[in-house]
């Protein structure tokens, strides 16, 4: 036993002891309304002898008995309770017991979990440097993933309860991010129905899924042929064009708006979708040319030197089988001007003045008034943000699969 290979093991269960205990501690309060008060000294100390007793016995030549994470997660438990004095949470069992359980399961499974993922393989004995440097690099990675979680997640719920609010709970208590069943499904959704019956939400919804598509097909119909001329056809200025098609994305959108305001009231293209399916291409179609002609140059062009020995012309070759064999370079390009297009505020806000024409990001803030209640405005941003993270996360495997394909040559 090396007393550097013990302290390693023990400040490693510390670890995840106190995180999984503050972590859990503020969810369990964000849940139920009820402030806990987190016992971090006593999680450290049943977290390092939980660390320490799945290290030892995974390492143990003894046969039966407990496996590692079991007897593990039993010691943790034990000396979890014993030092709370069986309130781990700082609440009293009487209240929220069933959320208090819970939360007391997902401490112990997220420990032991952390402990096993950190330290398997790892002994009390001595280490060599690269068993130490694997229990650091788990270490780190658990820690920005439950950072970057946190970062992620408490805006949205934050949304997402107050959304859920009446005006005399967030009155009462703003910080209160607990649900109230006792509203019933009709009081729980309120705000949502509210928003199509008297805020015109479902003409925004339609308004910025049509700008939206309608930018995405606009955008492939320049940026398809430009970057296929791009990367297969020779002509003067090709190499300066295949490099200057992200200039405009050093010009900040805030220097254009004024410009193009003045322009577009002169054209009576202001306060129109007209003015933003001219401005949201314009926009995207440099971004989608730099990544479709990465892609287009990495497939073979004997496939298409054959389409065209074989009668096809250009635009033939371009449809059946150049678009075919780009399809998640395609995928991915419309998910980013999608994106870019629903997202989109500063334009929408500076040309759109007639509510019959918001899209859902200027329909948002129009909620931002002091005649309009708090919970209106987050769940407008709820709305406005669901559908594209389902979008995405729906599309991400055509995301990645596009963004990464050209970037290799071979």
């Amino acid at each position: 036993m090396r007393p550097g290979s013990v302290l390693l093991t023990a400040i490693t269960g510390l670890i995840w002891g106190v995180t999984a205990m503050v972590v859990i501690g503020v969810t369990l309060t964000l849940i139920t309304g009820e402030v806990a008060l987190p016992q971090a000294t006593a999680a450290a100390v049943a977290g390092s002898l939980s660390s320490l007793i799945f290290v030892w016995r995974q390492s143990s030549t003894a046969a039966g008995g407990l496996p590692a994470w079991a007897l593990s997660a039993s010691v943790l438990f034990l000396v979890l309770m014993a030092a709370t004095f069986a309130a781990p949470f700082g609440l009293p069992l009487n209240k929220e017991p069933v959320w208090q359980g819970l939360a007391l399961i997902a401490f112990i499974f997220g420990v032991t979990s952390a402990n096993h993922l950190s330290l398997s393989g790892a002994s009390l004995g001595a280490m060599t440097r690269y068993e130490r440097e694997v229990v650091y690099i788990c270490i780190a990675k658990g820690i920005g993933f439950v950072l970057f979680t946190i970062v992620v997640a408490l805006p949205f719920y934050v949304m997402v309860m107050t959304s859920l609010k009446s005006q005399q709970t967030l009155l009462a208590n703003p910080l209160d991010l607990s649900i109230d069943f006792s509203q019933g499904l009709y009081g729980l959704f309120r705000s949502y129905v509210e928003l199509f019956t008297e805020f015109n939400f479902g003409r925004y919804l339609l308004v910025s899924t049509f700008v939206s598509i309608a930018t995405v097909v606009l955008t492939l119909a320049f940026s398809v042929p430009g970057a296929y001329a791009v990367s297969r056809l020779r002509f003067p200025g090709q190499a300066f064009l295949a490099r200057s098609v992200l200039l405009i994305y050093m010009v900040p959108a805030i220097v254009l708006v004024i410009p193009l305001y003045a322009v577009f009231s002169q054209l009576g293209l202001r306060n129109t979708l007209t003015g933003l399916l001219i401005v949201y291409p314009a926009t995207t179609i440099p971004v989608a040319l730099y990544m479709l002609q990465g892609y287009f140059r990495g497939l073979p062009s004997e496939l298409e030197e054959a389409g065209l020995m074989d009668g096809l012309s250009r635009i033939g070759v371009i449809l059946k089988i150049t678009l075919p064999l780009s399809l998640p370079a395609l995928a991915s390009v419309s998910l980013y001007v999608f994106m870019i297009a629903w997202n989109e505020f500063l334009f929408a806000f500076m040309f759109l003045d007639d509510p019959d024409i918001f899209t859902l990001s200027r329909g948002v803030v129009s909620l931002n008034s002091s005649e309009v209640p708090r919970q209106h405005l987050m769940a407008g941003a709820v709305i406005a943000t669901v559908p594209v993270l389902f979008i995405f996360l729906w599309f991400e495997r055509f995301l990645v699969q596009g963004l990464t394909a050209g970037s290799v040559k071979g």
